[in-house]
């Protein structure tokens, strides 16, 4: 009802002018001051947080969004694959990998792993279960390589290629490591952080001519 709106709006204007005469113009500066920090501080990396980790397949593990991981050495990765597929982790959903060298926040690793540059991160699927699992393992930039999983779940075979043709990490062990996206002329790995951002220069049609 129109009566309603006058109410509702003279409420309105009356606690604006109140919040108004509330406010003290020598404060604005403070207020804009701790913002500012506010939004400073939002930009730093955060403090490296403690996570909760245990033992699991005779390895570093720990907790993420819901999901159990793993953080297996080289030297253990394929040891553990087998006890993984041996203990119901029957389907090999991803392998992927990232690149660590321009990250600067908390990577979320327990305190006995060490970080490398590289990370090939595996995920498992128990169907049995209903649970998935995912393992992370450091791998160095001065010797970028892993051990392959094609013999124990052979559907890794174009996702180790991916990886290595995107990253440069190799698979020992895979029966065709050799580019899957790229040319094999190509050089280089468009997915490392140092590799170069390149561009195409496009031609647009020229406007048409009017008299």
């Amino acid at each position: 009802m129109a009566g309603d709106d006058v109410t509702e709006t003279e409420t309105e204007t009356d606690a604006e002018a109140e919040n108004a005469e509330n406010l003290d113009a020598g404060d604005a500066p403070e207020q804009v001051e701790a913002f500012e920090e506010a939004a400073d501080r939002s930009d730093e990396p955060p403090e490296q947080a403690d996570v909760e980790t245990g033992v699991l397949y005779d390895c570093s593990s720990s907790h993420s969004r819901g999901h159990r991981v793993i953080h297996p050495t080289r030297e253990q990765w394929l040891d553990v694959a087998t006890q993984l597929l041996a203990d119901g982790w029957n389907m090999c959903v991803d392998v992927t990998a990232v690149d660590y060298s321009a990250y600067a926040a908390d990577r979320n690793l327990p305190a006995s792993v060490t970080p490398e540059r590289y990370e090939v991160v595996v995920s498992f699927l128990s169907h049995a279960r209903r649970e998935r699992l995912r393992a992370r393992i450091q791998v160095p930039a001065d010797d970028a390589r892993i051990d392959s999983l094609h013999t124990l779940y052979p559907g890794t075979d174009f996702l180790e290629r991916e990886v290595y043709d995107l990253m440069g990490i190799a698979f020992d062990g895979h029966p065709d490591l050799s580019r899957i996206l790229m040319p094999e002329t190509w050089e280089g790995h468009p997915l490392r952080k140092d590799y170069a951002v390149g561009a195409i220069p496009v031609q647009f049609k020229a406007p048409a001519q009017t008299s």
